[in-house]
């Protein structure tokens, strides 16, 4: 048992810079692409997931000191502290859940495709951590090994179902075909933002400008255009960022300058992605189409690949003080951001292009998901210091809890709430995730 546990263990460990990679080439093979060709495909999608955290690296480089200074001088007194998404993710995969989460999903997944209930191969192995915190969660509560992989087992069916429904829209979004997005954390916010999106067409908030004329605006107001260009105004967000931190005028400007570089870089990273991602992408349609009658399979991908639309990384940067400010005032809320500050365009990765670019509704959304997050970080913080006192982690000095904004998801919280009735609840939970496989088989059809 200990043997199979560290296998497990060392796989989830290889982290998504080298399971993506291995897992394309292994779609692209299975679906006859020429092992070469397989192979590149693979390779083009990582050097792509590389070259996208090395600019993601500007990001934590100059505003997580920015992010430092603001929490210092907001002398926020809060007694659960934010340790941030890779230690909670390293929590979730040290449990007995998360050492065998990554064969119970895959096979949950294989299952879902042979029965048809999804189309979506979930090859974003590392995060599959979000499906361990839901089951090691329950696991805590009810002690219950049959509770714990029935609440993992359903995170990742209803993740496979909006992944599936949202499938195009993050291909139009983004450009990149035959994908969809089936990201733990990512999806638990699909249901949020499109509520949201209904209400602000209901009071006719404006929408997004997704490839519309913009020559009016061109020749009445040609510099304000362009200074809402990605560069531009990722520059001028980073200055004022820096400079509400009192920083001097050089860090200010370097760190508009790094800002600039990161809203001009990211999109090229996105088009690398795609580059790999679209030989498997066209092989497999034609593949799919012989063996199951013309259905469209997707490869679901990281939420991170969002975070190439310019809009969501300009909205992720405001949030960061707007995030800091709710902290505060929130009522209830106990959690100190730290660790996830610097990561809010994580999310809202799902809202761009939900609201189809809008910055306001974007920023809106943003911050209402925000004011959730913190509230379910300090629910779960309990818990996972329960995680982290088994020796995982060292409790930070000063802080009474640990908690971290990305671990726990209103998915997880339905979960914990059912927990209290043990194999009952399992059981709603079993009938409801039935229930919605059985409604998205109808409508597909």
């Amino acid at each position: 048992m200990e043997i199979i546990r560290e296998i497990f263990s060392y796989i989830s460990g290889l982290g998504n810079y080298v399971m993506i990679p291995i897992m394309i080439t292994l779609v692209g093979l299975i679906v006859r692409l020429k092992p070469v060709n397989a192979i590149r495909a693979g390779m083009t999608v990582g050097i792509g997931l590389i070259g996208m955290n090395m600019i993601l690296n500007l990001l934590w480089t100059y505003i997580s000191p920015v992010a430092s200074t603001l929490v210092d001088m907001s002398n926020i007194n809060l007694t659960t502290m934010d340790i941030g998404w890779t230690a909670a993710a390293g929590l979730a995969f040290s449990t007995v859940i998360g050492s065998f989460i990554i064969p119970f999903i895959l096979l949950v997944n294989i299952l879902m495709l042979i029965t048809r209930c999804t189309r979506t191969i979930n090859i974003d192995i590392w995060n599959y951590w979000h499906y361990a915190f839901s089951g090691a969660t329950v696991y805590i509560l009810t002690n219950n090994y049959i509770c714990a992989f029935i609440a993992a087992a359903a995170h990742c069916c209803i993740s496979l179902l909006i992944a599936d429904r949202t499938a195009k829209t993050m291909q139009e979004a983004l450009g990149v075909p035959g994908i969809s997005i089936p990201q733990g954390f990512a999806v638990t916010s699909v249901p949020i933002f499109l509520a949201l999106d209904k209400f602000y067409d209901l009071i006719h908030l404006p929408k997004g400008n997704a490839g519309g004329d913009d020559s009016q605006m061109t020749e009445k107001f040609g510099w304000l255009k362009t200074l809402s260009e990605p560069m531009f105004l990722g520059a001028i967000i980073g200055i004022i960022l820096g400079a509400i931190a009192r920083n001097d005028v050089k860090t200010c400007l370097t760190c508009g300058m790094a800002m600039a570089a990161l809203m001009y870089l990211l999109p090229r990273m996105v088009k690398v992605i795609m580059e790999g991602l679209l030989p498997i992408s066209n092989q497999a349609r034609d593949f799919m189409q012989k063996k199951f009658h013309g259905e469209e399979f997707y490869i679901g991908m990281d939420s991170a690949i969002m975070l190439g639309i310019p809009v969501t990384m300009q909205v992720a940067l405001v949030l960061i003080p707007i995030t800091l400010l709710l902290s505060a005032i929130l009522p209830y809320n106990q959690t100190l951001p730290v660790g996830d500050l610097a990561s809010t365009a994580y999310f809202v990765a799902m809202a761009t292009p939900i609201h189809k670019n809008s910055f306001l509704r974007t920023l809106i959304s943003g911050t209402i998901m925000m004011g959730i997050v913190l509230l379910l970080a300090t629910y779960f913080a309990p818990l996972i210091t329960n995680f982290a006192m088994t020796g995982a982690l060292e409790i930070p000095e000063g802080a009474v809890h640990v908690t971290a904004l990305s671990a726990g998801s209103w998915f997880a919280w339905v979960f914990c709430l059912l927990a209290k009735f043990r194999l009952l609840g399992s059981a709603i939970i079993v009938a409801v995730v039935g229930a919605l496989i059985t409604a998205c088989k109808k409508i597909a059809k």
